[in-house]
């Protein structure tokens, strides 16, 4: 199976509290964008993408316009309705990734795991949450949180679903819960990004030192 995806770009990041656009924003040297688009494009099982932005992110949008990229402007009224919008004005009836913006660590392989998850479960959605004691291990607010089966999980801005089905009241849901790294990682503050840095730079010394 091979999707299309959609990077969500077009948020107001009222929690960021900066003055560049959150998927404009440096972490580890590249913006936080540039980390999620090159995941997207190493991913086996993604066919295509596109960058959905909206008037909250216009030098987002002017970004990825000049480097190529395919955009998809929308109204900028909320996440849901943002990729409603964006389904409809791209036509994806069909199997759809979706990725926040703001999560650095996803990998092309990570990503062709979710998707194959999607692929055997049968169902025409898929949420992938992640334990909450995960996020503060690795210093994270959790703002957007779900609750999964009594238990309250934070939301980790990764989903699949059948773009077909995007405007039915409800869809027959998967859930998982990973502690994946790359789906811990979501930037939604600065101190998340202070935060996110600093693990992931002592990630990185420590395979250095196994290596040697």
């Amino acid at each position: 199976m091979k999707v299309s995806a959609l990077i969500m770009a077009g948020g107001k990041g009222k929690r960021f509290d900066s003055c560049i656009e959150k998927p404009l924003a440096p972490f580890m040297g590249k913006p936080l964008l540039e980390w999620v688009v090159r995941a997207v494009q190493s991913a086996r099982k993604v066919s295509d993408f596109y960058v959905v932005t909206s008037l909250n992110t216009p030098k987002t949008e002017e970004k990825c316009l000049r480097e190529g990229l395919r955009v998809i402007r929308t109204d900028g009224k909320g996440y849901h309705q943002d990729l409603r919008q964006a389904i409809a004005k791209g036509e994806l009836y069909h199997a759809v990734l979706t990725v926040s913006s703001d999560l650095p660590a996803l990998t092309g392989s990570f990503l062709d795991k979710i998707i194959s998850i999607y692929e055997f479960c049968g169902k025409s959605a898929l949420t992938v949450l992640v334990p909450i004691e995960r996020c503060k291990e690795v210093g994270l607010s959790a703002p957007s949180l779900y609750k999964y089966k009594g238990v309250t999980h934070a939301v980790s801005g990764v989903n699949v679903l059948d773009g077909a089905k995007i405007f039915e009241k409800e869809m027959d849901e998967e859930t998982i819960i990973l502690k994946d790294i790359e789906a811990v990682i979501n930037i939604n503050s600065l101190e998340d990004l202070k935060n996110a840095e600093k693990y992931m730079f002592s990630i990185n010394r420590r395979r250095k030192f196994q290596k040697a």
